[in-house]
């Protein structure tokens, strides 16, 4: 899924010319992790479908045991980060907080809930989730990073959820992308509460949500 970047990645894949790997190049006002993970899984024509952050922060090697517990049967499969201090003590400290927020509205609505729901390391079943985002397109946060969590919040409830525990990695490549707008687009993910807190959050920090 490429959002127009200029980094030479849609040159390469086109040199690769490999008849497996499909390229989307998107529309360049509809930009955004969320909006490109979502759509991507739409477009897959593969049984499964698997996220990863290309900075290697998330391990390429976890991807082996992610595919083998789809195969035993899993729905959806979730890259558990063994040592969250790896973060930074602050962003330790706000992914715990939100962990606690994002579970109570998960669980207040009889939706599973994750050990790691901020996790982007994620797979899961094509047929079982393509539905659930066609159906719910609209209810869905374009501009956020947690796609996750909207996964949990649009899915059946009865789905089966692995994990598979990695160690969080040092970015080798890019830039973070925390920021005040990723607080805003996680909180807003969660109901009118949620929506709530969005909003005064924006409001504290001169955002335009």
């Amino acid at each position: 899924m490429d959002d127009n970047s200029t980094d030479s990645s849609k040159k390469l894949i086109e040199e690769l010319n490999d008849p497996k790997t499909k390229l989307v190049t998107r529309d360049p006002e509809k930009r955004g992790l969320a909006a490109s993970v979502l759509q991507g899984i739409v477009e897959a024509k593969t049984d499964y479908f698997m996220t990863i952050d290309c900075d290697f922060q998330h391990p390429p090697s976890a991807l082996g045991e992610m595919y083998q517990k789809m195969e035993e049967g899993a729905d959806l499969c979730i890259g558990t980060r063994e040592d969250r201090f790896a973060l930074g003590f602050v962003r330790w400290a706000g992914s715990w907080a939100f962990e606690i927020f994002i579970d109570l509205y998960l669980i207040w609505h009889r939706k599973k809930i994750s050990k790691d729901v901020m996790s982007g390391l994620i797979a899961g079943r094509t047929d079982v989730f393509r539905p659930v985002i066609q159906e719910n397109w609209d209810g869905l946060e374009m501009k956020g990073w947690k796609v996750l969590v909207d996964l949990l919040k649009f899915a059946p409830r009865d789905i089966k959820i692995s994990k598979v525990y990695y160690k969080f990695g040092k970015r080798a490549e890019g830039d973070s992308h925390i920021s005040p707008m990723v607080v805003v687009t996680t909180f807003h993910q969660c109901g009118c509460v949620g929506r709530f807190f969005a909003k005064l959050y924006a409001k504290l920090k001169g955002l335009d949500y």
